[in-house]
């Protein structure tokens, strides 16, 4: 069977969208490509965003190729899927530029995983799978009642089969991506210290995160913490590195301390940033951090009062005196280090700016509050209006756009509801 795996070129124009809008590698395509390819299947990656593509190109590749299976995700990589945006805008174009020359069309991504009956209608797309896909992909060549994690037309009605699905990460091989693919992977997430020279990269060495806060949205994708084996890692880091990566992000939910993979850091010419909780940290893990190539960190405080982090359900044990100095410790080891605050309207914004120019007197960057966005599949969302249902991305929306009337300053414009974003939802 053949497989194209579209990513497409994304645009986030009056969308309420938090993630960064460069080109990131589509690791979920990544591993879904070569577990196809081990069974036999032929596979096409289409990143119409790496490539920037247009459409009428999206579609003339996947025409060329003709695919049983064509694949469109929701989100622009397994990076953002926990802050995907929440209109499918682009995803119902490139299935409307696609549908009439593929055989099977499949959705993957959080907005299915999550509201596996909206995102069927509204894509009007075969197939939608629930949770990470890579294992579920090569299934749907069989008898779908034999599959698990998936969502279907069954006479005319959305039928939900299974729960979503988690990945077996020591069934996932060490990534391999084509050459030019990483030449023209000029961008470093979230990288500060200094320009860029040669190409950049994303990899994982975990999926999963063993907290539960309150405003992430993981409960549907990525939940379970799991490690992929060392030897996987550093074989996928030594093959980047040959290709010339000098730079790599991390995308775990929660880089946690690996020693192992830190000493076997060191001993790498690689830079690399990272998401963390530096309560986890010591003092002399951070500086191994350091030395390992660390050169940005994202740490995740969210807020400056205990009383905060509590109501975020952060289940941190440290208070914010310590939380500081570890911060400022971070620093002298690693050249970029952010502490993310969200706005949970608990905290006195005089506290926060203050406790924000004391960090920055010593180096750290701490962003102002972010506003709090009850992505569905969190439990924010849950605990406001239960489990989501087929209007639950417009629910979320509405209620930010109501309750937050300035907007975070990542943000370049006013977002739109998703009745403005979206086309009509089939019937």
């Amino acid at each position: 069977m053949k497989y194209a795996l579209v990513n497409p070129n994304w645009t986030f124009n009056g969308s309420t969208y938090f993630g960064c809008r460069e080109p990131h590698l589509p690791l979920e395509y990544g591993y879904a490509k070569a577990l196809l390819e081990q069974q036999g299947h032929d596979v096409l990656i289409v990143d119409g965003q790496l490539d920037n593509l247009s459409r009428a190109e999206i579609k003339n590749q996947v025409a060329t190729f003709e695919p049983d299976f064509t694949v469109v995700t929701t989100a622009p990589s397994y990076l953002f899927w926990r802050c995907a945006p929440p209109e499918l805008r682009v995803p119902q174009d490139t299935v409307l530029d696609l549908q009439d020359i593929s055989r099977t069309m499949v959705a993957v991504g959080p907005h299915g995983s999550t509201t596996p009956k909206a995102t069927l209608k509204k894509l009007s797309v075969d197939v939608v799978i629930l949770g990470e896909c890579e294992e579920i992909l090569p299934k749907i060549t069989g008898n779908w009642h034999d599959v698990t994690s998936i969502c279907y037309w069954e006479a005319g009605e959305p039928c939900v089969q299974g729960t979503p699905h988690t990945t077996d990460l020591n069934m996932l091989p060490a990534l391999h991506w084509p050459q030019e693919t990483i030449g023209r992977h000029h961008h470093h997430h979230h990288r500060f210290e200094a320009a860029p020279i040669g190409s950049g990269a994303e990899m994982e060495t975990s999926r999963g995160c063993p907290y539960h806060c309150s405003f992430c949205a993981k409960e549907n994708f990525r939940d379970r913490y799991r490690k992929r084996p060392l030897s996987v890692i550093l074989e996928e880091l030594d093959g980047l590195i040959a290709q010339g990566v000098e730079y790599v992000y991390f995308i775990d939910e929660i880089f946690l301390p690996n020693r192992p993979l830190l000493e076997a850091l060191v001993e790498r010419e690689v830079k690399f940033g990272i998401q963390t909780r530096i309560d986890l940290w010591t003092p002399p893990l951070l500086e191994l951090l350091g030395r390992a190539g660390c050169v940005s960190i994202e740490a995740g405080v969210e807020s400056i009062s205990e009383e905060g982090r509590q109501l975020l359900d952060k289940n941190c044990k440290l208070s914010t005196e310590a939380l500081s100095e570890l911060l400022i410790c971070a620093k002298k080891h690693v050249p970029f280090v952010q502490a993310n605050l969200l706005d949970g309207k608990v905290d006195d914004p005089e506290a926060i700016e203050a406790w924000r120019q004391y960090l920055q007197n010593s180096g750290v960057w701490a962003n102002k509050p972010v506003p709090l966005f009850p992505y569905p599949g969190s439990p924010d969302y849950t605990k406001k209006w239960g489990f989501p249902d087929d209007q639950a991305w417009e629910r979320a929306n509405e209620y930010y756009l109501q309750v937050y009337a300035e907007f975070s300053d990542i943000q370049d414009e006013q977002p739109l509801p998703l009745s403005e974003l979206e086309l009509k939802a089939i019937s």
